[in-house]
């Protein structure tokens, strides 16, 4: 059975960046791998599975089931006589895949037919000397995260599980595929990738009226379209053969490892991971391009690559651009003053005129010859959000001795994670529950056991924001903001789904809807208008119909609606009525009391008592950091 036809790596259009990251990682997989962000339908996972088409073919030992070369240790502990030839594997990472499915488990038909324990190989194994590709890599399990995360970084899986104790070979080039719509990736798992590249739809008609040609072109009839491209696809085969070939001879001027190291400092980037993925990836090119070592295009090429997914300090912000890495290296070039152009390592021949003092004529350029990750990252605290004008942003301060305790989603998910306990029945199967429940004899359908797991998943907290004329007075609409955005910023931290719903005049809007992406519910909330009417109930009806609608999807999700009012209403029916609905939907309601003055009608208090007991109220006070709110909803969503 031959494998369907690939759409060829070089077809494809406008996406210059992704291809040549993909190459890069392809010349050197010590790189870390590559991070795709990026909108729906991009090319993202085609140019993927372009680039594995491309790999040249490997010998491995025969019927190992490792994928190990010939000659390499063999964890299977069978002797395998015979060389067998195959592609490049590419492994498919899914968003349902089980711990034991990534990293290996025993083997269910060996051990319930013969009582055997036997290691069977997970997706890890059969990525070996391959790609392992991983969509939506933002959603995927936190336990298979983990597991990526160390084998990645080390290249060796070790499985201590099931009195099973395993080691294998697990070197792959991992690519990460992401929508930000759909939430931002850990921190930790981030900064893994050597390179983070961000994709986009062409702007121009003409590269997207070219593109959907290809495209159609290539459904009609796949072997025709494919056979167009053959020879450029074994040009760019063999440049890529070259390169992984050249690498250990490209050399690295002292000059060009300085402006690396200098930028990443400018740039204040954490650790040193950064710097050795801007080396790599400038040797890579250098290697790509046939250069004998490296200039000063591959170095500002591969910082852009390296070091921008590496700038977001903020997580209420924007992405970064690559042009502040542009940017960046221009003005520390510009203040070191014009340097000697670098052409080739004979640096223009003796009579090139250059200062004999330079540092490339005093030190010995670097020659690559590869080294290990670095086994840990040097992390920091994301950036407090900017402050609204004139009035600060309380910002969420956690207590250091406790910051790894309470980091992490907030809530216990049923059916995912990891094996807690087991049940009867035949799905999911856990093999030594099985095995006791026999007691030695053969097993039958009554020993069955079920794994039951247990896993981490953050809240929904829906954003409850009035945006009344009452509420924008005296700048208190500038406290609610900074308020929510203190918010927000725990969210971040606890990987919280967020959705902003607003009531002003005569009903209520969602301007956004839940999301994992923190940085565009502070947007929606900073352009938010104010005045008109105040029509609560409205507000508190729609933030019921996003979590009932929620629930549809993920029927276990904490849920907290958290209203930011001073409940004075006077549009539509009384809001009483809507905050019981929410008792009823079992979501807790907490309430910001925004009411301020001498005269306070406590229209605020009305509303968390018609919820209790699923409710809480806060003042919306002026000199408080935020904790409060955040320890508030961190608990009732635990």
């Amino acid at each position: 059975m031959t494998d369907a036809p690939r759409f060829p790596l070089t077809a494809i259009l406008a996406q210059d960046d992704l291809v040549t990251a993909l190459l890069l990682c392809a010349v050197d997989p010590a790189l870390g791998g590559v991070l795709v962000r990026g909108e729906r339908g991009t090319a993202k996972t085609t140019a993927v599975r372009a680039l594995a088409a491309l790999l040249p073919e490997q010998d491995v030992a025969l019927g190992c089931p490792y994928g190990v070369a010939p000659g390499e240790p063999c964890p299977c502990g069978e002797r395998h006589d015979g060389v067998a030839r195959r592609s490049a594997p590419m492994v498919e990472l899914p968003l349902g895949a089980t711990l034991e499915r990534v990293v290996g488990a025993l083997d269910v038909r060996r051990a319930l037919a013969a009582g055997e324990a036997v290691f069977e190989p997970g997706l890890l194994a059969a990525a070996h000397r391959g790609v392992l590709y991983a969509d939506e890599v933002n959603l995927l399990p936190d336990a298979a995260v983990d597991v990526l995360l160390d084998v990645a970084a080390s290249g060796v899986n070790v499985v201590e599980r099931d009195g099973q104790s395993v080691r294998h070979a697990a070197r792959f080039l991992l690519v990460g595929t992401m929508n930000p719509e759909e939430g931002e990736l850990r921190p930790q798992l981030l900064d893994r990738f050597g390179l983070g590249i961000e994709v986009h739809a062409p702007g121009e008609p003409a590269q997207r009226t070219e593109v959907v040609r290809r495209r159609l072109r290539f459904d009609a009839d796949p072997a025709a379209f494919v056979a167009e491209h053959a020879g450029e696809e074994a040009a760019l085969a063999r440049r890529l053969t070259a390169a992984r070939d050249a690498l250990p001879g490209v050399a690295l001027p002292d000059r060009q490892l300085v402006r690396i190291t200098t930028l990443c400092a400018r740039l204040n980037v954490d650790g040193l991971r950064a710097d050795l993925a801007c080396t790599r990836a400038a040797l890579a090119l250098a290697a790509l391009d046939g250069a004998d070592e490296v200039q000063d295009h591959h170095v500002e090429r591969a910082a852009a690559l390296a070091l921008t997914h590496r700038l977001r300090r903020d997580p209420l912000a924007p992405p970064p651009s690559p042009q502040t890495v542009s940017d960046a290296l221009a003005d520390q070039d510009a203040d070191e003053g014009p340097q000697p152009p670098s052409d080739g390592p004979s640096g223009g021949g003796p009579s090139g005129g250059g200062d004999a003092g330079d540092a490339d004529a005093s030190r010995p350029a670097l020659t690559y010859r590869g080294s290990d990750d670095l086994d840990r990252r040097f992390g920091g605290e994301p950036a407090p959000a900017e402050p609204e004008a004139g009035v600060p942003a309380p910002p969420i301060r956690l207590d250091a001795r406790r910051r790894a305790a309470t980091a992490g989603r907030r809530a216990r998910a049923q059916g995912t994670g990891v094996v807690v306990d087991a049940r009867a029945g035949d799905d999911d199967i856990a093999i030594l529950p099985t095995l006791v429940a026999a007691r030695g004899a053969a097993v039958q359908p009554h020993h069955l056991r079920s794994a039951r797991r247990e896993g981490r998943q953050g809240a929904l907290v829906v954003l409850c924001v009035d945006a009344s004329g009452s509420m924008g007075a005296r700048k208190r609409m500038a406290l609610v903001k900074g308020t929510a955005l203190a918010l927000l910023g725990d969210a971040y931290q606890r990987r919280d789904r967020v959705a902003l719903v607003t009531f002003r005049g005569t009903g209520a809007q969602l301007p956004l809807a839940p999301t994992g992406a923190i940085d565009h519910a502070a947007a929606a909330l900073r352009a938010l208008p104010t005045g008109g009417r105040t029509p609560i109930a409205a507000g508190l009806r729609l933030a019921a119909d996003v979590v009932r609608r929620e629930r549809l999807r993920e029927p276990g999700r904490a849920a907290v609606v958290v209203l930011v009012s001073d409940g004075r209403s006077n549009a539509g029916e009384d809001p009483a009525q809507a905050a019981a609905l929410l008792a009823r939907q079992d979501v807790h309601l907490l309430v910001v009391d925004g009411e301020q003055g001498h005269v306070r009608l406590g229209g605020a208090r009305r509303i968390a008592a018609a919820a209790a007991p699923k409710s809480t109220i806060l003042p919306l006070d002026p000199r408080a950091q935020g904790s409060d709110l955040a320890t508030r909803v961190r608990a009732i969503a635990a």
